[in-house]
C-alpha cells in the first residue's frame, strides 16, 4: 500500500511483559522492589563516598559515577513500565518514545565506558601501581568520565538523528516495555537499511573497542594475580576482579546481542529478558558488586551510621 494512504502514527502502545492483568500486579511489585534497591543501594553509595575523605581515590571516583549512571539508566525507563503495568492504554507519543530511546542509549553507552575506565584503573592499582598515582591523576579521572558522557552522547545522538528521519504508519504495537531502537526499526514504513548499517556499525565499533580494552586489563590483572603468593591475597582479589567481570560480560553480551541482531529478527521474550538484565538487573547489581562488599565502604557506611546516631 502507498504510503500517502496509510495513517500516520502518533503514538505506539507498549505491550510490555505481560496482558494478564493479574501477571501485571505481581510484576508491578518485583519492578517496585527492585527500583527502590536500585536507587537507594547507588543514592546510599554516592553519599558514602562523597560524605568519606578516604573514599576519594579513583576507584571510588568511578563507583560514583557509575552508580549516578545507574540511577539515570534505570529511571530512563521502569518508572514508565511501572506507570504502564496500572493503566490500561499503555500508550507513549512518538517522539516521547525516541526521546526515552535517546535517554537508554546515552546512560547505556555512558555506562559501558565507565566500567573500561574502572577496569584500567585496577589494572593500574594491580599491575602497575608505582605508576598509579602518575596515571590515574584527578585530570585523567575527570577526563576519563567526562569523555564517557560525551562518547555516550554522539552514539545516542547518532542513531536518533537517522530514527527521526523515519516514517511510523499503520501498525503501532512495540513488542517490548520500552522504546528500544531494534523494536522501533520493525514498525517503520520506509527501508530501514541505512539505520541498521548506522546502528550495526556504531555499536560494533563501540562496544568492540572498549570491551576489548576492558578485557586486555583483565587479562593483565589475572597473570599478575597468579603471580601473587599468599594464597588468601590470590583469593580475595581473583574473587573480587571475577565478579566484576562478570557483570560486565553480561552487560555487554546481553546488550551487543540485542543491538546488532536483524531488525527482521525478532526474539519475543529473549529481546525482552536482555533488557531486563542491562537496564533494570545491572542498575541493581553495580552497587552490590562493586561497593557494598567492600570492606572500606562497609567501615564508611557504619561511619556515618554512628554520627547519624549520634546527632539524634
Amino acid at each position: 500500500m502507498p504510503m500517502k494512504n496509510q495513517t500516520t502514527v502518533t503514538e505506539f502502545i507498549l505491550l510490555g511483559l505481560s496482558s494478564d492483568p493479574h501477571m501485571q500486579i505481581f510484576l508491578f511489585l518485583v519492578f517496585v522492589v527492585i527500583y527502590l534497591i536500585t536507587l537507594g543501594g547507588n543514592i546510599v553509595i554516592m553519599v558514602v563516598i562523597r560524605a568519606d575523605s578516604h573514599l576519594h581515590t579513583p576507584m571510588y571516583f568511578f563507583i560514583f559515577h557509575l552508580s549516578f549512571v545507574d540511577i539515570c539508566y534505570s529511571s530512563v525507563a521502569v518508572p514508565n513500565v511501572l506507570r504502564n503495568f496500572l493503566v490500561e492504554h499503555k500508550t507513549i507519543s512518538v517522539y516521547g518514545c525516541i526521546a526515552q530511546m535517546f535517554f537508554i542509549l546515552l546512560s547505556g553507552g555512558a555506562e559501558i565506558l565507565i566500567l573500561s575506565a574502572m577496569a584500567y584503573d585496577r589494572y593500574a592499582a594491580i599491575c602497575d601501581p608505582l605508576r598509579y598515582i602518575e596515571r590515574m591523576s584527578k585530570g585523567i579521572c575527570v577526563l576519563l568520565v567526562s569523555g564517557a558522557w560525551t562518547t555516550g552522547f554522539f552514539y545516542a545522538l547518532l542513531n536518533t538523528v537517522f530514527t527521526l528521519k523515519l516514517h511510523f504508519c499503520g501498525y503501532n504495537q512495540i513488542h517490548h516495555f520500552s522504546c528500544e531502537l531494534p523494536p522501533l526499526l520493525q514498525l517503520s514504513c520506509p527501508e530501514t537499511l541505512t539505520n541498521q548499517v548506522v546502528l550495526l556499525t556504531s555499536a560494533v565499533i563501540f562496544a568492540s573497542n572498549y570491551f576489548l580494552l576492558t578485557l586486555i586489563s583483565y587479562i593483565h590483572i589475572i597473570f599478575t594475580i597468579l603471580r601473587i603468593r599468599s594464597v588468601e591475597g590470590r583469593h580475595k582479589v581473583f574473587f573480587t576482579c571475577s565478579s566484576h567481570l562478570i557483570v560486565v560480560a553480561l552487560l555487554y553480551v546481553t546488550g551487543f546481542l540485542q543491538y546488532t541482531k536483524p531488525s527482521s529478527v525478532s526474539s519475543g521474550v529473549l529481546d525482552e529478558i536482555f533488557s531486563i538484565q542491562y537496564s533494570v538487573l545491572n542498575p541493581m547489581l553495580n552497587p552490590i558488586i562493586y561497593s557494598l562488599k567492600n570492606k572500606e565502604v562497609k567501615t564508611a557506611l557504619r561511619k556515618m551510621l554512628g554520627k547519624l546516631k549520634f546527632l539524634k
